[in-house]
């Protein structure tokens, strides 16, 4: 499976015994949403590496404790330790409302308040303390913070998300 077809669950962060378990920070806010995992990937130098979980369950709340198949000793779980955790872009619960995940609205068309069309969104620029929107608005890259206040109305169907702006910033980028 390629790291683009996947999504960031999370690290792993500890050993929790001399059994092979690991412990497993989650980004995410309902960790308990993940407990039946049957398997997930994990990031190496050669790529993401399928592992099957033997069991799992929340520890201390938000912690995932986690026992693979196959690793029996704390000496593999070890091996484990600081690498990252994936899985497919399908297994995502999904978002209603005006809630979205950044991948999802790559290609959506963006519209300004006066329903004026202000360009397609790329992708999200979220390497910054403030993610953004990408835009190509006819050639010209726009960027536009992506803001609870700002987000009006998100349509999956017909791909578009309409965008109340603040006066004068798109003017920046004319």
């Amino acid at each position: 499976m390629l790291k683009e077809e996947c999504f960031f669950l999370g690290s792993i962060v500890g050993k929790y015994s001399f059994k092979g378990e690991i412990l497993a920070k989650l980004d995410t806010d309902t960790p308990q949403s993940y407990l039946d995992l049957k398997s997930l990937f994990i990031e190496t130098p050669q790529g993401l590496v399928p592992y099957f979980i033997d069991h799992s369950k929340l520890h201390k709340s938000s912690l995932l404790r986690i026992k693979f198949e196959g690793i029996e000793t704390e000496v593999e779980a070890k091996d484990l330790l600081k690498k990252d955790l994936f899985l497919p872009l399908n297994m995502l619960p999904p978002l209603e409302g005006n809630k979205f995940y950044y991948h999802e609205v790559k290609g959506f068309l963006a519209i300004d308040q006066f329903d004026s069309e202000i360009g397609t969104i790329m992708t999200v620029n979220d390497s910054g303390p403030q993610p953004l929107f990408v835009i190509d608005g006819d050639g010209t890259e726009i960027l536009i913070p992506i803001h609870d206040n700002f987000i009006k109305k998100l349509n999956r169907k017909c791909r578009k998300i309409h965008l109340d702006l603040p006066d004068g910033l798109l003017d920046i980028f004319k």
